[in-house]
């Protein structure tokens, strides 16, 4: 098997591209050959040892992937070689073949192509979580998206359009806002890449402008930094700040903005969530497989890259270019 490894920590191109030999499912394990694997900003995160979770090294990063079953270990019910899975695997993606437990994996639709597969779970699962379980968003009510048009902001504007809410994208650049409004955003606001004094004051302004008298109902924040503080005093009375990521930095709040707008700051954290409640994972998992089916979501892939490019789709997602999904597909073995 192939496998892109993190070696040392660093950037992309410290990743060394490997050949080891074909792992074995140990017990309550299947073996997967992996087609395509996800592209997310953990990733990016835990090859430089930024990330809460450190894995032993060598690892492949890769947090989610789609393939077929090759063997199935001793114990697995409900599995056989053949079946189309998808995974939320931590790491190790980035490869062409990889065990993961039997109960993490999940079969999906024949009418599914892998590639969505692999860009299916982790953003709208974050999403679905934020919106639907963190911030119950209602029918009509205004949604302000920040960093809309990368993988989870745009899984946000979709369910957030499907839910029935009205959605604002704030993004950094013209040609975001463009891709925003044609994955379904009713508004979009071009935020500058400065956030100083003067600038959000301005940003707070367009957004009271679109949200209307009564402010936003939900923000659903996941870039940080000095971008929060405004988003948060556009809030609508009852509102919701979601807290979903920091690639601009943790933010500082002043907490006499909740006080005075009678508002909720939620941390969003999926990751434990899916743990804590697997039930509830479950039920949301079914739910987005049927808005799959119904054309209501579907990923919105942006940029392909073979397994020995896939340092290439880091540097993307790095660099803050990228709109919406990224994949790496894997070569036929």
């Amino acid at each position: 098997m192939q496998a892109l490894l993190s070696v040392a920590p660093g950037g992309p191109d410290t990743l060394e591209l490997t050949t080891l030999p074909d792992p074995e499912p140990k017990k309550g394990e299947l073996l997967v050959g992996v087609k395509a694997a996800g592209v997310n900003f953990p990733d990016t995160l835990m090859i430089r040892d930024m990330y809460q979770i450190k894995p032993p090294r060598p690892f492949a990063p890769g947090g989610e992937i789609a393939g077929e079953v090759l063997a199935v270990g001793e114990g697995v019910t409900g599995f056989e070689p053949g079946d189309r899975v998808l995974a939320l695997t931590g790491h190790g993606g980035f490869a062409t073949r990889l065990t993961v437990k039997a109960a993490s994996a999940i079969k999906f639709p024949d009418t599914m192509p892998f590639e969505d597969a692999a860009c299916f779970i982790f953003t709208y699962g974050t999403s679905y979580h934020a919106l639907k379980d963190r911030a119950a968003l209602q029918p009509g009510e205004t949604l302000l998206v920040l960093g809309a048009a990368g993988g989870v902001g745009s899984a946000a504007i979709e369910l957030g359009k499907a839910m029935g809410a009205r959605v604002i994208a704030a993004v950094s650049s013209e040609e975001k806002a463009e891709f925003c409004l044609q994955v379904g955003a009713d508004e979009a606001i071009v935020y500058a890449r400065d956030m100083d004094r003067d600038a959000q004051k301005a940003f707070s302004s367009e957004i009271k402008t679109l949200a209307g008298a009564n402010g936003v109902d939900v923000v659903y924040d996941a870039v940080g930094g000095d971008y929060a503080e405004p988003a948060l005093r556009s809030m609508a009375w009852n509102g919701r700040f979601l807290v979903v990521g920091f690639p601009a930095g943790i933010p500082k709040i002043p907490l006499n903005l909740p006080l005075l707008k009678g508002c909720q700051v939620v941390g969003v954290f999926w990751g434990a969530s899916v743990f804590r409640d697997p039930k509830g994972h479950s039920e949301n998992i079914s739910e987005l497989f049927d808005l799959y089916a119904k054309a209501q979501i579907k990923p919105q892939i942006s940029a392909r890259f073979s397994l020995d490019r896939a340092s290439e789709a880091l540097t993307l997602l790095n660099d803050r270019t990228v709109l919406g999904k990224v994949v790496v597909t894997m070569p036929e073995s």
